[in-house]
């Protein structure tokens, strides 16, 4: 797996030996796990994204101005439980010094909330606090992928992906660029089918799993370079 993971590393950043480490894999993999959740959000719960604040802010202004089909309630606790997630990740990052444990702990802490969400959807309907939970994770993933700052992998928006692909020259970003829009798409349409036809828990799941899986593989790495130190 370790080995797996240098040679995806090594084929997103050929410009950049070993700087990041097994993070930009990893990170594309979360791409792919917003994909996910962001289908659960706007199919599922009320119109609204969990991971992109931008489609949210715009969404509450269509709602304001009166759109009966977007919930001004549902675009505000989206976006004020994103900068809570945010926030919390922020006062925690100062005080982890190694990147790979503070990717750990808070991809694990997102991996929790979206298993909170999956169980709570199970049981009873409760789309606000779905909404909470899953805006919740996602600002403590974009806490720590803006701490880590991994150029061009930022998981959760490809606007300025999109522009570097079409006015930068193509290679040596190029593949990563690529790598991201192609696992937002791929996270969306395996979302979407999903949410359509099985539902929230169908859909989280695998975000659930991938997630855990993120968080488990940057713990290991983290605990085999503390040893070789």
């Amino acid at each position: 797996m370790n080995s797996l993971l240098d040679r995806a590393a090594a084929r997103l950043f050929p410009d950049v030996e070993g700087h990041h480490g097994v993070l930009p894999p990893l990170l594309v993999v979360l791409t792919f796990a917003t994909g996910l959740v962001d289908a659960v959000s706007y199919l599922g719960l009320d119109r609204v994204f969990v991971a992109n604040m931008t489609g949210n802010v715009v969404f509450l202004g269509f709602a304001l101005a009166g759109d009966v089909q977007l919930s001004a309630t549902a675009s505000l606790l989206a976006v004020g439980a994103f900068v809570a997630g945010a926030w919390a990740g922020g006062r925690l990052a100062p005080r982890i010094a190694r990147p790979l444990r503070l990717f750990a702990l808070l991809v694990a802490a997102h991996a929790v909330l979206v298993t909170a969400a999956l169980v709570l959807g199970l049981v009873v309907d409760a789309k606000h606090v779905l909404i909470v939970l899953l805006a919740l994770g996602m600002g403590l993933q974009n806490a720590v992928v803006r701490k880590l700052a991994v150029p061009d992998l930022t998981t959760t928006v490809l606007t300025m992906t999109l522009t570097g692909l079409a006015s930068d020259r193509p290679f040596p970003a190029f593949t990563r660029r690529f790598a991201a829009v192609a696992a937002m798409f791929a996270g969306a349409l395996a979302g979407g089918l999903l949410q359509l036809h099985h539902g929230t828990a169908a859909t989280l799941a695998p975000a659930l799993l991938l997630l855990a899986l993120v968080a488990l593989t940057a713990a290991l790495r983290d605990a085999a370079e503390s040893r070789a130190r």
